[in-house]
């Protein structure tokens, strides 16, 4: 990228290597890193940006493949100025850095129920945008309002319900930058909240490889169609278990593998490329759909450049 860039208070690098940002640790670089200092400097800066250059928000990287080939765009990442958490009554208001488990873990110590997040990997404006959930409920469920810096500049408050909130996805404006968000929790005695994360987290434990380098669970569950957790969800057919039907638990390509411990996570398992991890799940999609004609779709996003063969 060649364009003349706006000067920020916040950190500007280019050709800024994502490999270290990501928790899969592989990619290439963006062509420039943008970490605000606030909010101001990220509205400033996009006012001032040349609208065909193309910004990429990027979380912590818990769900996220960046291609060898790198990013050709502003990736933006937000820090330490984004990740406040405020208790108002009911109400828990994040910045979008803050991550989901402390965000939970705050809730909690002021009585309000936001557990689900304990065990979500990642930050509040990944969990927002993807309509996280765990354990039977969603982002949708507690989710009042979120605040955007928009591509422009311009500084919005939505509703949640102007989101349209589903399972694993939402809608938000191309390029808008999700700054905070504002959740509604019901109230819980704040020990018996600390001991159902105590278990949520002894069970992910055991069934999920979370000493390992992933990105969570790489596909969404089949016929997940409800956005809410109510009665009708529909989650009954497994990612995991289609996977292991079609004989891919475990099975590697390079140094990425499925993991013998839960089908559903792709892992870095050493030296693995975007390329080998991204290969490996377009395999487990093809065998998977040659065993039960079901089409797996990634809930893993995948973004940026092949390198040339």
């Amino acid at each position: 990228m060649t364009a003349d860039l706006p000067l920020p208070r916040g950190a500007l690098m280019a050709n800024r290597s994502l490999a270290d940002l990501t928790w899969l640790r592989v990619g290439g670089p963006a062509d420039w890193l943008f970490q605000p200092a606030d909010e101001a400097d990220l509205a400033a800066f996009l006012a001032a940006l040349d609208p065909a250059v193309p910004v990429f928000p990027m979380g912590v990287g818990s769900n996220l493949i960046v291609r060898d080939g790198g990013i050709r765009a502003v990736v933006i990442r937000l820090g330490r100025g984004f990740n406040g958490i405020e208790v108002k009554g009911n109400l828990v208001v994040a910045g979008a850095a803050a991550l989901d488990a402390h965000v939970a873990r705050k809730a909690a110590e002021a009585g309000l129920d936001l557990t689900f997040l304990r065990t979500i990997p990642g930050s509040v404006g990944g969990a927002v945008r993807m309509n996280a959930g765990c354990y039977g409920s969603y982002v949708a469920d507690h989710l009042q309002e979120v605040r955007l810096i928009l591509r422009s500049g311009a500084a919005l408050t939505l509703p949640a319900a102007a989101l349209n909130l589903r399972y694993r996805q939402s809608n938000l404006p191309e390029g808008a930058v999700i700054t905070a968000a504002t959740f509604r929790a019901n109230r819980g005695d704040p020990l018996d909240l600390d001991a159902r994360m105590e278990d949520q987290i002894a069970r992910r434990d055991a069934s999920q490889p979370t000493k390992e380098r992933s990105a969570g669970s790489t596909f969404r569950n089949p016929l997940g169609r409800s956005s809410t957790g109510k009665p009708d969800d529909t989650h009954e057919l497994k990612a995991w278990k289609v996977i292991e039907e079609a004989g891919m638990r475990g099975a590697r390509r390079g140094g990425a593998q499925m993991s013998d411990m839960h089908a559903n996570f792709l892992i870095n398992a050493g030296g693995a490329t975007a390329a080998d991890l991204e290969n490996l799940g377009e395999e487990v999609r093809k065998r998977v759909f040659q065993q039960s004609g079901i089409t797996l779709e990634w809930e893993i996003m995948r973004v940026g450049d092949h390198l040339p063969e």
